[in-house]
Formats: C-alpha cells, structure tokens, sequence
C-alpha cells in the first residue's frame, strides 16, 4: 500500500484485513489496544452499515430514488462530507459515480474480480453531478437513475471519527490507518513512512498530534477488461479513469478527509495540480510516472 506506518505490530499495534486494504490502529499505552481495536472495528462496522454500495442492505443501497429518506447520524456525516468535498473541489471529487464506476466493470469488491470476467458498459444518458442530491439534516433525496459512491471520502472520514473515539474515550494517544488514509490524535509525534512501495521513492515524516495525512494513488485498486487497465479515480468530466500524471499524491493536513479530498482531486486534475496546491501551500508530495518527487507547501521533512 502506497502509505504505511514505520512501528511494526508490537502490543500496542493491531492490523487487519479491511475494505480491500489495511486497517492498522498504534496506541500509546499498550494496555488499552483491545478497548481502542474495539471501539475501531465498532465504528468501522457502523460506516460499512451506512455506505457500503456492494451490500444491498446498506442504507446507500436503500435510498429510494427521488424521495426523501431519512437516514442515520452516520451517513448523514458521511454524506455532508462527500458533498463538502464536491464544493471545495468544484466537483473534482463527486459523490455521484457509482454507475460510472459500475459501467467500467468495478460493480463489486475486486478480490471478487476474475480474469475475462469484467465487462463494460456506456453511458448513454445525460449524468446529474453533486449538486443534484440534497441533504437535510437527516433526511437526503437522491434523483433518480443516479447511485452514490462515498469511496471518494468515507475512508478517510472513518479514520477522522475512530482517532476522535479512541482518543475521547481512552485518553491515549492514538493513530488510526486505513490503508493510505492516516488520523491521530493525543500522543505528538507520530513518524510515518510515504512510499510506494518496495524500491520505490520513500521518505519518514513526523505528524504532531491530531495531524492526519492521505495517500491516492493510479495504481491502486485496478482491475483489467480486456487489454485495458483501469483504476478507481474516475474525472467526473469524462467518467473514465483519471490520466495517470502522477503515480501518487500524499498530502498533510488537520483533517484526514481534507487531506484525501486533496489528494483525490490532484489525480484528476493531473498536470494542473501542481501549481493549484503551490497557490494554496498545500503540504504535499507528488510521485511522477516516471518516479520524480516533487512537494509544495510545507511539506513535512
């Protein structure tokens, strides 16, 4: 995974198997790592209840079209920040493209994904973007014929919420990944290794607590139809994967869910983000194709 902590699992680390990638809980007093891996997988579960897209008994999945619903304090969290992201993004990252990604063949989990087995469809109709779903408080209306993808978000909002619960509830000092979607809180500082991968550009940096820091990559999450290879970044312009300018974008931030709306958006803005983040001093770190690191802002060192 592009984004992994440098502490090996000793007692007061837990990982395991989630989403398709990693979940990975530090504490700073061993003692309380099976209250905090509790409150974590609790937590975990409540979100994959509120916005999983491949269940069809999540409540995501239970919207019923064109109608007011009204949801759990869950999801309307969720849902607020996937349409805060929309806003602060001028739509770069947009909630609205479960259909486009179940017409390029991502439709369920891909350790589901057999080899000649996706298949891709066109859309054909004309798309509503974010600013068609409302939200109320607790109560959400999505338009018909359009299916809601929080992946772009949920991730590194969950992260953001469990940190918050451990620290709120255990008094210790806490780090929460799941996969490259980074949160602490309590304990200063954390250390954490950027990379992408074995042999691959790297580089430690320290958080001071309550920092979080997000990691996209093009070359995660990819499956093949055909002899195309696609990944999971789509631009909502042209519902096809994001052009692979950079390889990963990490970026540093209060909040894990700023830092990965970031981080999203510079994949599809490409070649255009670099001087965006430079503008704004964002802290962040790209990968080129070809391996080239640049960073903009303050980057951490």
């Amino acid at each position: 995974m592009p984004l992994v902590e440098t502490l090996p699992v000793t007692d007061g680390v837990a990982q395991w198997d989630l989403w398709g990638t990693t979940a990975r809980i530090v504490v700073d007093d061993p003692a309380a790592l099976p209250a905090a891996r509790g409150l974590v997988v609790s937590e975990l579960q409540r979100v994959d209840d509120a916005c999983n897209r491949f269940r069809a008994d999540s409540e995501l999945a239970r919207l019923v079209p064109d109608r007011w619903t009204t949801v759990s304090p869950v999801l309307a969290d969720l849902l607020a920040e996937a349409l805060r992201a929309a806003r602060r993004t001028d739509g770069d990252v947009d909630p609205t493209l479960g259909d486009a990604l179940s017409a390029l063949g991502y439709d369920r989990p891909l350790a589901q994904f057999r080899h000649g087995q996706v298949q891709v469809r066109v859309l054909t109709r004309e798309r509503r973007d974010w600013r068609s779903v409302e939200l109320d408080g607790d109560r959400v209306r999505v338009p018909d014929r359009v299916h809601l993808d929080l992946g772009a978000t949920a991730k590194a909002v969950a992260a953001d919420r469990c940190a918050d619960l451990v620290r709120a509830q255990l008094g210790v000092g806490v780090l929460v990944a799941l996969g490259g979607d980074v949160a602490t809180a309590g304990a200063d500082p954390w250390q954490v290794r950027v990379s992408d991968g074995p042999g691959e550009p790297e580089q430690v940096v320290e958080l001071p607590a309550g920092a979080a820091l997000a990691t996209s990559s093009t070359r995660s999450r990819r499956w093949r139809c055909g002899t195309r290879e696609l990944h999971h970044v789509l631009d909502p312009r042209t519902l096809s994967p994001a052009e692979p300018v950079w390889r990963t974008v990490s970026v540093a931030a209060a909040r894990c869910v700023e830092a990965n709306t970031a981080t999203t958006a510079a994949l599809v803005r490409g070649r255009a983000a670099l001087p965006w983040f430079a503008a704004a001093d964002v802290s962040a770190r790209f990968v080129t194709a070809g391996g080239e690191v640049l960073t903009t802002g303050r980057w951490p060192s």
